[in-house]
């Protein structure tokens, strides 16, 4: 049973990714953790498996894809045995010293990009709490919609209905503009290509 989920769709086939890119999605892999410290004052295990994704994927940009400060090296053979399902297994063919540097060095990214995510909802804060309000009606929100609320907009089906037939017309409102708040995710527009 899930009571939180960190999913993140793709939008296009990918071959290939940045640093910036895996830096990112450790960052969003963090936010849950950091949500928690944030808005509940304390820590659940609702984060463990993210913070699991998280260190995998900072292993790997260190041992595997040579994106740390250690250099552009790879770290550990990887050989699949052909039996019990292929299963992988790391033959460690560096050092104890090493060892540690390359542990040393996945901490520094995980808790780099902790911090950034700890960054954006701080200073996001006002449009989570709006956020969590909207979701709380209506349990589902879509991506477009979730702009518009953190955006601080209202949502596009909250427009007056027309009074039933044989009533008193309602007296209308004053238009007011929005108030737009800092917006978390950048808006959708055809020329914004960059994914969010």
């Amino acid at each position: 049973m899930a009571l939180g989920l960190t999913q993140q769709l793709p939008e296009s086939d990918r071959y290939m990714h940045t640093r910036e890119y895996l830096q990112s999605q450790i960052a969003v892999l963090m936010g849950g953790r950091v949500a928690e410290e944030v808005f509940l004052d304390n820590m659940t295990t609702g984060a463990s498996n993210d913070l699991e994704r998280a260190t995998d994927l900072a292993r790997k940009m260190v041992c595997e894809f040579g994106m740390s400060e250690l250099g552009p090296l790879t770290y550990g053979r990887r050989d699949e045995q052909i039996f019990l399902g292929k299963e992988l297994v790391r033959h460690q063919d560096y050092s104890e010293d090493t060892a540690l540097r390359i542990d040393g060095e996945v901490k520094r990214i995980v808790l780099q990009q902790y911090e950034r995510a700890r960054a954006i909802i701080l200073e996001n804060r006002d449009g989570l709490d709006r956020l969590a309000l909207a979701l709380l009606e209506r349990e589902t929100l879509d991506g477009l919609q979730v702009r518009r609320v953190i955006a601080g907009l209202p949502l596009d089906d909250e427009s007056p209905s027309a009074p039933p037939s044989g009533t008193l017309e309602a007296k209308p409102k004053p238009q007011t503009e929005p108030t737009v708040l800092n917006p978390m995710i950048p808006p959708v527009r055809g020329e914004n290509t960059a994914p969010a």
